[in-house]
């Protein structure tokens, strides 16, 4: 069987442990054919982690010459991406998903074009779930988020109203909204949010609440679900990545179990 050539685009955290995959558990089927990233030294560093078996290109080359897009870069490029790999028919893989909302024009434009394009679950359970209870009426989604301090620090929408969570000495909300307002203020915290608005009733009626835990010491993320189906509660402890306490270890799996299932004959859920 012929290998597929997958180019990742953003060499950080998500990234480098998608190109470590690529090389391991899916080189039978995969071959990573090149890596990409705006900062240099990063795709440099990354480049000798793998051996130098991988080229180091500009996003368009690697568009070019790839046959499966991983965008693990930021929201701030990832509607570009996508329609780049629309552009040129070439399937893609959109981690940052924050970057879709407002841009749903963009998933359209890949069905009728016949472009696969994949969304991982994230770190979040229950995306199954809410793709069937769509098929019927759904009257709300509801995602609460906590996490410690530290994995919140920086943030836009907390530099804008100058909040300082490093302060914190017991649980606060920093934030209730809809997942339009949170994904633009916490865009490296809460991208599940723009997945269940993907597959649920859109960015502007799924509501969020993130809150500030001093005591937590993983990424918790609490779903409810209602519609004419009943109601669905789902809650996930993440333990957050080693190399970057922002995103959660489950992310990282939940995007090589996609990238997988996209190659595999077989496919297991909704």
């Amino acid at each position: 069987m012929k290998k597929i050539k997958v180019g990742i685009i953003g060499c950080g955290t998500i990234g480098a442990e998608i190109a470590r995959a690529c090389q391991g558990r899916l080189k039978k089927s995969v071959e990573l054919a090149a890596i990409c990233d705006a900062d240099e030294n990063k795709a440099a560093q990354l480049f000798k982690i793998l051996n130098k078996k991988a080229r180091v290109l500009k996003l368009n080359e690697l568009i070019k010459k790839c046959d499966f897009v991983v965008e693990a870069a930021s929201a701030k490029i990832s509607a570009d991406i996508l329609k780049k790999c629309i552009k040129s028919n070439k399937r893609c893989l959109v981690m940052s998903v924050g970057g879709l909302l407002g841009n749903e024009k963009l998933l359209e434009s890949a069905r009728s074009k016949g472009v696969k394009v994949y969304i991982p679950s994230g770190a979040i359970c229950g995306i199954d779930g809410l793709k069937s209870a769509s098929i019927g009426k759904v009257e709300s989604v509801t995602i609460t988020t906590r996490k410690p301090p530290r994995g919140l620090a920086g943030a836009p929408y907390l530099v804008e109203k100058d909040i300082d969570v490093a302060g914190l000495k017991e649980e606060t909300v920093i934030f209730e909204g809809t997942a339009a307002d949170a994904v633009k203020g916490f865009p490296q915290n809460i991208n599940v949010s723009a997945v269940l608005s993907i597959a649920g009733i859109g960015s502007g009626h799924t509501r969020v609440r993130i809150v500030a835990s001093p005591d937590c010491s993983s990424n918790i993320h609490e779903i409810e679900i209602v519609g004419e189906f009943g109601k669905i509660t789902m809650r996930a402890e993440n333990v957050p990545s080693k190399t970057n306490p922002k995103t959660s270890a489950l992310a990282i799996f939940s995007a090589i179990a996609t990238l997988e299932g996209a190659l595999s004959s077989v496919r297991v859920g909704t």
